[in-house]
């Protein structure tokens, strides 16, 4: 009995490393950089970005992500688009989405105001994906909201507020995926000059 607890102690702690390294996640940054309108018809560049874990398909743990941010050039507002693996995802529909600001936003097709019940922003396609970790390297983004207004004055600054023009057709989004640490996985940058000053 004791020889088969030593073989069987020897034998687990060999295994113990293999266990835990084999299941070890893979970390990647995903983005995406392409040309649009703002509301107010501006040409503007649009960044996407989120990072994710993946794991092995046998590993007893499901991929994971942060949640997906939307911005847009010369604008402070930034989009957070999350699923319900996110303890953060609002409460306007299912799938990944950001709900309304009640103070930001209106809905484009009536101009009421958008509050956290209203879908502003959602990833439509492809069919079946409803969590950040599981998106390819295609997706559509729909806008459904417009800011109430542009600019905003806080104390002697404006602060730009105008994002992703909203349209009845998804935009399609080409996403890289890269592994988390390289040099290819550091974002693009927007060309600030572009923007106007007050």
């Amino acid at each position: 009995m004791r020889l088969f607890s030593v073989v069987f102690m020897r034998i687990f702690f060999l295994l113990l490393p293999v266990f835990f390294l084999g299941g070890c996640a893979s970390y990647y940054t995903h983005y995406a950089m392409f040309p649009a309108e703002n509301s107010s018809g501006e040409a503007r560049q649009i960044r996407v970005s989120w990072q994710t874990a993946d794991y092995p398909d046998w590993w007893f743990l499901g991929d994971k992500s942060t949640v997906m941010k939307v911005e847009t050039q010369c604008s402070d507002r930034v989009w957070r688009l999350s699923d319900d693996s996110h303890e953060q995802a609002g409460s306007c529909a299912e799938g990944i989405r950001a709900c309304g600001d009640v103070n930001l936003d209106v809905q484009a097709s009536t101009g009421s105001v958008a509050g956290e019940d209203v879908v502003c922003m959602e990833v439509a396609g492809p069919e079946g994906v409803d969590r950040i970790a599981d998106i390819g390297g295609m997706f559509s983004l729909l806008v459904s909201c417009r800011p109430a207004a542009t600019d905003l004055r806080k104390g002697d600054d404006t602060v730009h507020m105008d994002y992703l023009r909203p349209s009845v057709a998804a935009y399609s989004v080409y996403a890289r995926k890269v592994p988390r640490g390289t040099l290819n996985a550091r974002l693009p940058e927007f060309d600030q000059s572009e923007c106007k000053e007050n």
